[in-house]
């Protein structure tokens, strides 16, 4: 079993920036996700655990950047020029085989962490 943990939320306002972090992301592809207030999850950005290649969705792409560290052992999101239709509550995945915008096919996910971003 693999307990992930997603740290770097909380409350900031319209434009700012936050770093989102997840661990342990060694040997997997990582996905991001949110669930906002009273809506289903959302998928955000996912990376490969073999070459890095990402993939975004096109509601954050351009704003939000997903990224490992050297070691490939802590996941990073980056986000920029939040807005407050971005609050939710943040978490991650962490998948065996490919990359995938599916929560389902993952095999682990974290509890979370809250973002808000006030207008």
């Amino acid at each position: 079993q693999v307990r992930l943990i997603e740290s770097g939320g909380g409350l900031v306002q319209a434009g700012d920036s936050l770093r989102l972090s997840c661990a342990p992301a060694g040997g997997f592809s990582m996905g991001w996700f949110r669930q906002g207030p009273g809506k289903e999850h959302e998928f955000l950005a996912a990376i490969s655990r073999s070459d890095d290649t990402s993939h975004y969705a096109d509601s954050v792409e351009g704003r939000f950047t997903i990224s490992r560290d050297t070691a490939g052992n802590t996941v990073y999101l980056q986000m920029n020029n939040l807005v407050p239709e971005d609050t939710g509550v943040y978490f991650c995945a962490a998948s065996r085989m490919v990359l995938t915008t599916v929560l389902t096919a993952y095999d682990y996910r974290g509890q979370g962490t809250q973002v808000t971003v006030s207008s």
